[in-house]
């Protein structure tokens, strides 16, 4: 479902692991369209103007170096 977002996460992880340090930040296709300081309000600010599934929240944690958590719109806003 995620592929194109997965996928630029992936191309630009160092970047995006930089830049958006202890973020969370959220993906539509191939750009970041918000920056967070919590899931919950990545989740609930962007569901005001983005449908269910067009996107994906990517939390940037500061303790972990690899790996991929996000967290789907389907499944509400907590920590996967």
């Amino acid at each position: 479902m995620y592929e194109k977002e997965e996928a630029f996460y992936w191309a630009n992880k160092p970047e995006l692991r930089a830049k958006y340090h202890g973020k969370h930040i959220v993906i539509a296709g191939e750009e970041v369209i918000g920056v967070y300081d919590d899931a919950g309000t990545a989740y609930h600010e962007t569901i005001k103007t983005r449908p269910l599934g067009s996107f994906m929240l990517q939390g940037i944690p500061e303790d972990i170096e690899d790996g991929m958590h996000y967290i789907s719109p389907f499944a509400g806003f907590a920590d996967v």
